[in-house]
């Protein structure tokens, strides 16, 4: 992958996960600037999912643990194991929003 095609494909994602966050039905705020996405949940805990684009990867900070995601076979997997970025992302706002969620690229 080029740094052309990865910054397409981080940016349609990042944008994907907004899209998907409004329209969850849970209340939470969320916040996008320069290839970073930062979700804010009542608790005040936070998600930040960001570019990093030198290494072709999306990092995701939350308030447990950080996780790397490169594109691989079709989709963003976690590079420790941990499956697929919207499975995870799914779990960890349902962690940190205290309330079953699941987000999806539409």
């Amino acid at each position: 992958m080029n740094d052309t095609q990865y910054n397409l494909m981080a940016d349609e994602l990042i944008l994907a996960l907004e899209e998907a966050i409004e329209d969850c039905g849970i209340d939470i705020d969320y916040e996008g600037v320069g290839g970073m996405l930062t979700l804010t949940f009542k608790n005040a805990s936070k998600i930040i999912v960001n570019k990093q684009a030198p290494l072709h990867e999306i990092w995701v900070a939350t308030k447990f643990n950080g996780h790397h995601f490169h594109f691989e076979d079709g989709q963003w997997q976690d590079k420790r194991g941990g499956g697929e970025f919207w499975q995870f992302i799914s779990n960890a706002v349902s962690i940190q929003a205290d309330s079953q969620v699941s987000l999806q690229a539409d």
